[in-house]
């Protein structure tokens, strides 16, 4: 049996989830796990449900019935065969502990998803990148050449077929047109001191005033810089004793694991965008499991 995934945002009203309901039981559908959140600030209803394809029912055909439940509720929705894996497009420069911690997860099989390039404009990591079988790409980046580098970099992912760019301490501004082009398919990360230590050296920054928390941010990335949709957030204690050293060790530690859990919301379809903000569904049961575990 196919196990599906539908996401739905509409206006809230009475009779959605029956509406849903009765469609997938209509289909032959089973229902295996299901969320949903009524805001009332907007006034928008979010829901995510997996459900099983008990009778053979196929995804066009479910997609094609769905269309008049959906625009009955003025719907944004999608339905995804679970077992079809995103592909995603990994940006980096100097800093990789980012980079490392997705390539493991990947390879253990922690974030089901198909790897198509690695995009740098440093040098670094090539020999790691294509180590792990997965086509490297470099692509130098000065003010001179940034929009025929981004112009390569586009390419890339339209030729890849990605359909997810993640940001792993890729250390350039992206142009505001590139945002728009993949608004919700770009994941960044950083240090959660924005806006108090900005610039050089926060770490620094934020030893130097006598800081007690460190955290990470991970986030769409907009045309406004790194105001995009906090999709997740986490940090970690240090004390007076530590130095500056070790609140950088102890940032990119939390940061690694920050873009993981964000990239993992993600692929799994658990991320619906609520105006400025997030609605980030809990990982349905066994979607943490690795193929390579103990």
């Amino acid at each position: 049996m196919t196990t599906f995934l539908l996401t739905v945002t509409c206006p809230a009203r009475r009779g959605i989830v029956a509406a849903i309901a009765t469609f997938l039981a209509q289909n032959g559908c089973n229902i295996t796990d299901s969320s949903q959140f009524d805001d009332a600030q907007t006034d928008h209803f979010f829901m995510r449900v997996s459900f099983l394809s008990e009778e053979g029912t196929k995804l066009s055909a479910l997609r094609e019935g769905f269309a008049a439940v959906a625009q009955q509720f003025d719907m944004k929705w999608a339905i995804h065969d679970t077992s079809k894996r995103m592909k995603v497009v990994i940006m980096v420069s100097r800093f990789g502990h980012c980079l490392n911690d997705l390539l493991y997860r990947w390879r253990i099989g922690a974030l089901p998803i198909d790897i198509v390039a690695v995009i740098s404009n440093h040098l670094e990591y090539q020999k790691l990148v294509v180590n792990h079988d997965i086509p490297f790409h470099y692509i130098r980046v000065t003010k001179e050449n940034k929009s025929e580098a981004e112009a390569q970099q586009m390419r890339i992912v339209e030729e890849t077929g990605a359909e997810l760019i993640v940001l792993a301490r890729y250390m350039q501004i992206l142009s505001d047109e590139m945002c728009r082009k993949m608004s919700g398919r770009i994941i960044n990360i950083h240090h959660s001191f924005l806006p108090s230590f900005k610039g050089a050296n926060p770490y620094r920054q934020a030893f130097e005033r006598g800081v007690k928390l460190i955290g990470a941010t991970s986030h769409y990335v907009t045309a406004d810089l790194d105001e995009g949709p906090i999709i997740e957030q986490d940090t970690i204690r240090v004390t007076h004793a530590q130095s500056p050293e070790d609140y950088v060790s102890l940032g990119r530690d939390v940061e690694s694991q920050v873009l993981a859990r964000a990239v993992h919301a993600h692929i799994h379809r658990r991320v619906l965008v609520n105006d400025d903000k997030t609605v980030v569904f809990p990982a349905s049961p066994g979607s943490y499991g690795a193929e390579r575990s103990g």
